[in-house]
């Protein structure tokens, strides 16, 4: 069994997952890249960590596919003995006006971003269990808070998501495992930059510090409620948002 902590990161090849997997790696924890349409750059970031000094694989899996699921993390057990800390950040996004949404862009949506935090915490749970001890953070959304328009299917993932890991946290509080929830705001990420400059202006005078946080803020957050000194501290949902939903 590997000596020290391994985290499980999903949609870890680029943005949030990126960062969070990097800043993991930094706190001396092997991390476990997963991803499922990215798998070359999901290599890549890890070959990064290792180039860094830290430990780090590529996992390429689709954590909507619970058969895919269970498979890789019983592949990371056989190999590495060990997940001690499980980071849901795998999401989509199909956005559009409700009156116009089509079921599938719906479905698609919750089976990755809810379905997906469903069949991976799953799959480690009873390995955390067994040995009394885990972290369990979920990427969430403002938008799982306060709603967005255009985004009912994406807000609605992501307040399952903290649904979900109320319940869940309650569930494990017993077993020395946490679950808490991070709820990023407008993070400067390939798919806030794909908005117009205009939307961007927008979205920018809505958050009272003024501008859009970065991957690393989240990543810090992350690291924080993985970490030994978060021990008291579970079912919670922590706002990485710039103040935008207080």
């Amino acid at each position: 069994m590997l000596e020290k902590r391994v985290a499980l990161v999903t949609g870890a090849s680029r943005g949030i997952g990126k960062a969070i997997a990097q800043e993991l790696a930094g706190d001396g924890i092997y991390v476990v890249l997963n991803c499922s349409a990215h798998a070359d750059a999901a290599e890549a970031a890890a070959e990064e960590i290792r180039q860094a000094g830290g430990e780090a694989e590529a996992v390429p899996f689709s954590v909507d596919d619970e058969t895919q699921v269970k498979e890789a993390v019983d592949g990371i057990l056989a190999r590495l003995g060990r997940i001690d800390i499980l980071v849901n950040n795998a999401g989509i996004t199909r956005d559009g006006l409700l009156m116009m949404m089509k079921p599938k862009d719906f479905e698609d949506v919750m089976r990755v971003n809810l379905f997906g935090t469903y069949y991976c915490t799953k799959a480690v749970i009873r390995q955390m269990v067994k040995r009394r001890i885990g972290r369990i953070v979920n990427i969430s959304s403002i938008s799982g808070i306060m709603g967005n328009a255009g985004q009912a299917n994406y807000s609605a993932s992501k307040a399952g998501i903290i649904g979900f890991t109320k319940a869940v946290a309650r569930e494990m509080a017993g077993r020395n495992i946490t679950v808490n929830a991070i709820a990023p705001g407008f993070i400067d990420t390939d798919m806030t930059r794909a908005m117009s400059a205009e939307l961007r202006e927008k979205a920018a005078a809505q958050i009272p510090v003024g501008h859009f946080g970065t991957p690393e803020d989240v990543a810090r957050a992350v690291s924080f409620l993985v970490s030994e000194d978060s021990g008291y501290i579970t079912g919670q949902v922590l706002a990485v948002d710039g103040g935008m939903s207080m």
